[in-house]
C-alpha cells in the first residue's frame, strides 16, 4: 500500500493506490493543528463528529491503468522515445498538404544513415502487409490488426539487413483527410477521428517492425496516388537518392492491386478467388520501371494468377509514322466558310486536334468549357461567322437533338456544316484527361481533373453521327498518340 499526504489547511487528502494498481481511492482525513494538538482538549461540538460532509465521503473509482500509473513514477530519463515522425507534403505552393508521411528510426538507431541504399522494396500497406484480426474488410479501430502472414516481419527484415534493401511502405488512403474543407457539412470530428486511428495503427506496424523505415500515405487524388508517380519521387528525395541512381532491375514493389482475374480453386466445386478491385499497384511499378509481384508471389512463393488491365498502354505503343505522329491525318478545308462540329468525349482529343489541323487552316475555336454556357457559344459562333470566318464548334454533342440545334443554326446563315467524329473509348478518355489535368506541359489551357460522371454522362447519352441529320460528311478521327517523343514520356505512363 502507497500512501502519500497532501497537506491543505487543516484536511489532508490521503492518495491510495492498491499494489494492483486496480484501485484509486482520495480520502479525506481531518488532522489538528500543531496548536490545536498541545492546546487542552474541549468539549465537542456536534459538528465536530462530521468532517467531511457525508457526500465527501463516497469513494471514487479511477479507470486509469496500471501502465499509466507505472509510467507516473518512471523518471524522464527512463521513458521511451517516440520514434514516429509525422510529416505532410503538398503536390504545389496552391494546394494544402495531401501526402502523410511517417518516418520511423530504431532506438539503436540514433544517428542518421550514411550509406544510400540504391535498391529499393516498396510495399502496400493493408492487404499486403497487413490485414485485420477481425476478419472486418475495413477497421474502425486501431489495434485491429495482424501480419498478413508470419512470415511478412522476417522477410522485410532480412530485406533490410542482409540484402542491403530500403524498405518502404506507400498506401493509397483516399478515406483520410489532413485538411478538412470548413465548409463541408460532414461531421467535423470524424475526419480527425480517421486519421488518428490510422496514425496509431501506423506507429504500431512500425515499432513491430523495427526497421529504420517510413510510411508514405497518398490521402488525395492528385500526383501522389498510386499508380502515379508522386510518392515514389518523394522517397527519392527523403533518402537523398535520385531517381537516375536507383537500381531499378533489382528493385521491387509489393502490393494486392494487381487486376488479377477472378480464378476457381482446384479441386473446390463452386468455391473462387476473386478479382483484385484495381490494377493500381501493378500499374504503379510499371510506371516506376521495377518488378511487380502480389504479396502471395512474394511472401508465399505462389505462383503468378492471369491479369487484365481496363486500359493497356501496349494497345497504344508510339507511332512509326511521321516524327509527330501526325503523319495519317489529312484534313481540307472545302469551302470558303463553314462550320465544323465536333462530337466526342471529354479526353478523346477534340482540342488537340483543333490546335494541330484546323488552326493553321484558319477555323476559329469556340469552346463551351470557356465561354460557359450554349447561348454564348451561338453567340460567338454568330459573331465570327459575321465577320468572314471559319468556326470549328470544340464540344461534346453526344445526341442528335443537340446536333440538331446547330444545323439548324447553320441553314440559318447559309454555311455548310461539317461533322468530326472522335472515337475513343471511356477507359482511354479517362486517361487522356488525367495525363492532360497533372502534367502542365500537356495542358496549356491550364484544365483541371474532371469527375467519373463526366465520361459516363456522355457514353450513356452518345448517338453515333450520321450524315442524314444534315451534316455534308462526317470525318471519324480514331484516337492515337500524336505528339513527340518527349510528350510520350509522359503520356505513355498509367495514371488512373
Amino acid at each position: 500500500m502507497i500512501k502519500t499526504r497532501i497537506p491543505h489547511a487543516r484536511t489532508h487528502i490521503r492518495f491510495i493506490i492498491s499494489r494492483e494498481y486496480r484501485k484509486i481511492r482520495f480520502a479525506y482525513v481531518t488532522m489538528p493543528s500543531p496548536k490545536a494538538a498541545e492546546a487542552k482538549p474541549s468539549a465537542k461540538r456536534k459538528n465536530d463528529s462530521i468532517s467531511p460532509p457525508p457526500l465527501l465521503k463516497r469513494k471514487a473509482q479511477s479507470s486509469i491503468s496500471k501502465n499509466a500509473v507505472a509510467n507516473f513514477f518512471t523518471p524522464t530519463s527512463q521513458k521511451s522515445k517516440e520514434r514516429t515522425n509525422w510529416s505532410e507534403r503538398a503536390p504545389d505552393d496552391d494546394t494544402p498538404a495531401t501526402l502523410l508521411v511517417a518516418r520511423y528510426k530504431p532506438e539503436n538507431a540514433e544517428g542518421p544513415e550514411q550509406r544510400r541504399r540504391r535498391k529499393i522494396a516498396a510495399f502496400d500497406l493493408d492487404s499486403t502487409l497487413i490485414t485485420t484480426a477481425s476478419g472486418k474488410t475495413h477497421a474502425n479501430d486501431p489495434n485491429d490488426w495482424k501480419w498478413w502472414d508470419s512470415s511478412v516481419p522476417t522477410k522485410l527484415r532480412q530485406l533490410y539487413t542482409e540484402d542491403d534493401y530500403r524498405v518502404v511502405i506507400l498506401s493509397n488512403q483516399a478515406g483520410l483527410t489532413l485538411h478538412p474543407d470548413p465548409k463541408s457539412k460532414a461531421p467535423k470530428n470524424l475526419g480527425k477521428d480517421r486519421l488518428a486511428n490510422f496514425k496509431q495503427k501506423c506507429s504500431a506496424v512500425l515499432t513491430k517492425l523495427d526497421l529504420p523505415t517510413a510510411i508514405y500515405a497518398a490521402t488525395g487524388k492528385d500526383i501522389y496516388r498510386k499508380p502515379r508517380p508522386g510518392m515514389w519521387r518523394a522517397l527519392c528525395e527523403d533518402y537523398n537518392i535520385s531517381e537516375a541512381d536507383v537500381d531499378l532491375e533489382n528493385s521491387i514493389f509489393v502490393g494486392d492491386a494487381g487486376g488479377r482475374t477472378a480464378q476457381l480453386k482446384k479441386g473446390e466445386s463452386g468455391s473462387a478467388t476473386v478479382k483484385d478491385f484495381s490494377c493500381s499497384d501493378r500499374n504503379f511499378a510499371h510506371n516506376v520501371g521495377i518488378t511487380y509481384k502480389t504479396p502471395e508471389e512474394f511472401f508465399l512463393c505462389e505462383k503468378p494468377r492471369e491479369f487484365t488491365r481496363d486500359f493497356d498502354l501496349a494497345n497504344h505503343p508510339y507511332p512509326e509514322h511521321g516524327e509527330d505522329g501526325t503523319g495519317d491525318i489529312i484534313f481540307e478545308k472545302k469551302t470558303k466558310q463553314e462550320i465544323v462540329l465536333f462530337c466526342g468525349p471529354p479526353g478523346g482529343g477534340k482540342s488537340t486536334f483543333y490546335w494541330k489541323y484546323l488552326k493553321p487552316l484558319g477555323y476559329e475555336r469556340v469552346n463551351q468549357d470557356t465561354l460557359k454556357t450554349r447561348a454564348k457559344c451561338f453567340k460567338a459562333t454568330g459573331d465570327l461567322l459575321n465577320g468572314g470566318h471559319s468556326v470549328a464548334i470544340d464540344n461534346t454533342n453526344p445526341d442528335p437533338d443537340g446536333r440538331a440545334e446547330w444545323i439548324k443554326f447553320a441553314e440559318k446563315h447559309k454555311v455548310p456544316i461539317r461533322c468530326v467524329w472522335f472515337k475513343a473509348s471511356q477507359e482511354l478518355c479517362e486517361h487522356n484527361a488525367a495525363v492532360r489535368a497533372l502534367n502542365k506541359p500537356l495542358n496549356p489551357e491550364a484544365r483541371e481533373a474532371l469527375p467519373k460522371i463526366a465520361f459516363s454522362g456522355f457514353f450513356s447519352r452518345f448517338k453515333e453521327p450520321k450524315v442524314k441529320e444534315g451534316f455534308g460528311d462526317v470525318v471519324e478521327v480514331e484516337f492515337k498518340f500524336r505528339g513527340t517523343e518527349a510528350e510520350y514520356a509522359i503520356w505513355g505512363r498509367y495514371w488512373n
